[in-house]
């Protein structure tokens, strides 16, 4: 069969969709994307009412080289699609414990509403060194080494483990894998990793917080994941026009451009078929296909979408798996300002220890939650009417908790109360719009397994190789992409996925 004379269904447009399908469409194939809502993007969904505009689910563009580098294959850049504003701050911090860092801690410290302290990652290298010195002796300068290390492994890990797709354990028995691995931290956890450098736990945390862009904790992610901090601190923190929604509009303006067309409100109930001849069914009709990729849920298609007989793993194997969190999220549209609060701002607890125990060991509503409120209005006036403000509250917690209405509404309660106490911003009666979203919805809206809110953790056995892999092994002509495959979990990654995916069935056919 030949690529160019083949017709391809992608199930799902989220980014690893959306990536596929214009990949395989610039290779000459005539693809189709089914996406089960009514709108494009999958997670990256957005709710807009009474004049409010939320990005659903991601809200940071990070990595803007992975970006730039998707554009570039189609000989097109970012900003054809839209613009991109650098944040300044990256993002802002509020320390539980009441010892924030103030204004005598260096200029990334300030001091809040009511005496509420903070402290602001900036895009200038020196002053994120002099908060850090301000912290503890001689930690400006074990940021710099940390860093220095951090975008070693960046360069290293992108080229040689991320854009080079590795499905196999005999893919890495190799010397280029050898000659390029030393000196990287492959099998240590990011907690071990960290304590090398900082003692103080706050510093620790703000090494640490892109754990949760990974859906893992300190103690279950690799050490290899350090990369994140080049990504974080280097390379910087954008906001696109339009949100990350206007990212989803400039990649399916691109797929259409290519020749891909896209079918929303179309909900796939089942996958029959193999190469050459599939049928991809919806309640109502049926859509024939020489290939299909997945980029649904990778648990759902193959436990709900495929016969029996074409399933690669049982239930057994996906009850076994560890999950990303979770969330539960507050979309508010409220009046006024809503200062101190940037446009990322995370608010982390003393010990953050427990909450990730609540989590991944012991899964239960947090009593002292970790969580992040991003106030987009701060950057963008079209998000809210005028004199108003668009937040949404993101709290990880773990994916399967009975998330009902009474408990709902009682850690509504204790999230408003916690930012008052810790930000000094009072919310309550100030609402004049609100939405929540949780486990139930994750999983009605997008087939989430456990309502997670991204897919399969990065703990040490779910990456690389033993991450379920890009093509099925059990039905010829059927490919997956999305957050459970390689490299995982976030939206570059999932870009990336898109490749991989194509790749594959590129050299198939």
């Amino acid at each position: 069969m030949n690529l160019a004379d083949s017709t391809v269904v992608v199930v799902g447009s989220g980014f690893g969709g959306l990536s596929t399908a214009c990949y395989l469409a610039d290779a000459g194939a005539d693809v189709t994307v089914l996406e089960k809502n009514e709108q494009l993007g999958g997670r990256a969904s957005r709710l807009e009412e009474d004049g409010f505009r939320f990005d659903m689910g991601p809200s940071w563009y990070l990595m803007p080289d992975v970006f730039e580098r998707f554009f570039d294959h189609f000989d097109r850049t970012p900003s054809d699609y839209y613009r991109l504003e650098r944040l300044d701050p990256h993002y802002r911090i509020f320390f539980k414990d009441g010892d924030g860092r103030g204004d005598e801690h260096g200029d990334g410290g300030t001091s809040g509403a009511e005496g509420v302290d903070f402290v602001d990652i900036l895009p200038e290298l020196e002053k994120n060194k002099e908060l850090f010195e301000s912290f503890e002796p001689g930690a400006g300068e074990a940021l710099q080494r940390y860093l220095d290390q951090s975008e070693r492994n960046y360069g290293v890990g992108m080229e040689h483990f991320v854009y080079t797709d590795r499905p196999r354990f005999r893919d890495y028995v190799s010397m280029d894998v050898a000659r390029n691995a030393r000196g990287l931290n492959l099998l240590g956890s990011m907690q071990d990793h960290v304590e090398q450098y900082f003692d103080d736990p706050r510093l620790q945390q703000i090494m640490q917080y892109t754990l949760v862009f990974l859906g893992g904790s300190p103690k279950n992610t690799p050490a290899i994941y350090n990369l994140m901090s080049h990504v974080d601190f280097n390379l910087g923190v954008y906001y696109p026009e339009n949100g990350l929604g206007g990212v989803v509009d400039g990649i399916v303006e691109l797929a259409e451009e290519l020749g891909v067309e896209f079918r929303t409100d179309y909900e796939v109930t089942d996958v029959t078929g193999h190469e050459g001849d599939f049928f991809v069914h919806s309640a109502d009709e049926r859509i024939a296909a020489d290939l299909v990729v997945s980029d649904a849920d990778y648990a759902h298609t193959e436990q709900e979408l495929l016969p029996p007989e074409s399933r690669q793993y049982d239930a057994d194997y996906w009850e076994s798996r560890t999950y990303a969190p979770s969330a539960f999220l507050l979309y508010l549209g409220v009046e006024g300002d809503v200062e101190p609060l940037a446009h990322h701002t995370l608010v982390l607890p003393e010990d953050w220890n427990e909450h990730f125990d609540r989590i991944f060991d012991t899964p239960s509503w947090p009593d002292d939650p970790a969580y992040y409120l991003c106030v987009p209005s701060e950057t963008d006036d079209s998000v809210a009417p005028e004199g108003h403000s668009n937040l949404f509250a993101l709290v990880p917690i773990a994916p399967g908790l009975p998330d009902g209405p009474a408990i709902r509404e009682n850690f509504r309660e204790k999230l408003l109360d916690d930012i008052e106490a810790n930000t000094g911003v009072s919310l309550r009666d100030r609402i004049v719009f609100e939405e929540s979203f949780s486990v139930s919805e994750f999983a009605d809206r997008y087939n989430s397994t456990k309502g997670t809110a991204l897919g399969l953790a990065h703990t040490l056995l779910q990456t690389g190789p033993m991450r379920p892999g890009h093509r099925s092994p059990t039905v010829d002509g059927l490919y997956f992409t999305g957050s459970y495959t390689t490299p995982g979990i976030g939206v570059p990654m999932c870009l990336i996925s898109g490749q991989h995916t194509a790749d594959a069935v590129v050299e198939d056919y």
